[in-house]
């Protein structure tokens, strides 16, 4: 039976979760994690078969635990799950190295199936980003603005593009304002916009926001 990490800062979600893999799925072992340190800690200390990993951990950046984590256990699939769209980060975790991205209003049964198929040495990935994958290799080499961003920098320019504020931002992701402040600056640089208004327009002509 598969031993699975689940890696969310919600207990709700995260016992959610554990119910479905032990109920549908059977895993002998559900260990949890409620933060990147934790999360840390189990990879080091235990074997397991897959992570379910939440990319939205307050402190950390989600794609920056899945880079360590990997690093760590090359092996080891790790399915995404988060609240945001496909359209938004399921390429770049893809890229970071996880074995699949599922959004979290996804149906159990879609979770389910995911993790048989990731456990099975395979990669969850939906039609819509299959093609997003396939654009990638016929697109011009000059890349957008949105890709010369870090995870945490593109991160930031989304959560600016809908509309919050640095204070709002540093409060989510517990950072201090001056550090929110300082990624909005390298993302203006980076991109050669001007204000959060050319940021929210150039997300939306993207469809990077809805």
């Amino acid at each position: 039976m598969p031993r699975i990490l689940v890696v969310d800062d919600h207990p709700l979600v995260r016992r959610g979760i554990v119910q479905v893999l032990r109920q549908d799925l059977g895993a002998s072992t559900v260990g949890e994690a409620a933060s990147a340190p934790e999360a840390v800690s189990a990879v080091w200390d235990h074997e397991w078969d897959a992570v379910v990993l939440d990319i939205s951990l307050p402190g950390r950046n989600g794609l920056d635990l899945l880079k360590e984590i990997k690093s760590a256990r090359p092996r080891l699939p790790v399915l995404v799950l988060s609240t945001y769209p496909e359209s938004q980060f399921a390429v770049r975790a893809l890229r970071a190295g996880a074995a699949g991205y599922l959004n979290k209003e996804s149906a159990p049964e879609v979770l389910i199936q995911a993790i048989r198929r990731i456990l099975a040495g395979g990669k969850h990935i939906s039609p819509a980003v299959a093609e997003q994958l396939a654009n990638d290799l016929t697109a011009d080499p000059s890349k957008p603005p949105h890709e010369l961003l870090s995870d945490r920098e593109y991160d930031v320019m989304l959560r600016l593009a809908s509309g919050q504020t640095v204070g709002d931002i540093a409060e989510t992701l517990h950072l201090s304002v001056k550090t929110v402040s300082t990624y909005r600056t390298r993302i203006l640089e980076k991109t050669g916009f001007r204000n959060n208004s050319e940021i929210a327009q150039y997300a939306i002509r993207n469809g990077l926001i809805e």
